[in-house]
């Protein structure tokens, strides 16, 4: 091959991909085994161990033994995540702002209405004198 100088880039560059990509496949599985519930502490050592010491035999083992429980780990991690971010952007758009007016793009117009027709209502009663009428107006339009 040392008459192909332009062969052995080619060479080298498919050894580091696939290098990389069983780096990648190494970590992926190792990180697998720790995430698994349903692995004890010493099935978690016993996979790691074999993982470690007989690389290619031990990730051959683990994807046949266990390939098809990876993928279920991973959805169901994704669903927790997605539930999490769910409860996350309901939680944020029902908290009150510092004002008292919740935010968010659909409540931001009616709760505004709805706070300056109590405020009406107050004033019309007597609750409320025209100044602080006029004070709590201006801090919900602010």
């Amino acid at each position: 091959m040392s008459n192909y100088p332009l062969l052995n880039i080619f060479w080298t560059m498919a050894e580091l991909f696939i290098w990389i990509l069983w780096l990648f496949l190494l970590i992926r599985i190792i990180s697998d085994i720790f995430r698994s519930e349903d692995l004890g502490g010493w099935g978690k050592a016993g996979w790691t161990v074999l993982v470690i010491l007989l690389p290619f035999i031990g990730v051959l083992a683990y994807l046949i033994a266990r390939g098809r429980t990876m993928h279920e780990r991973d959805v169901k991690q994704q669903q927790k995540m997605d539930d999490a971010f769910k409860k996350y952007v309901r939680d944020a758009a029902a908290s009150p702002d510092a004002d008292g007016s919740t935010s968010g793009s659909g409540s931001g117009s009616g709760s505004h209405a709805d706070e300056l027709s109590r405020l009406a209502e107050l004033r019309s009663s007597g609750a409320l004198t025209e100044e602080e009428f006029q004070k709590a107006k201006d801090k919900i339009l602010a």
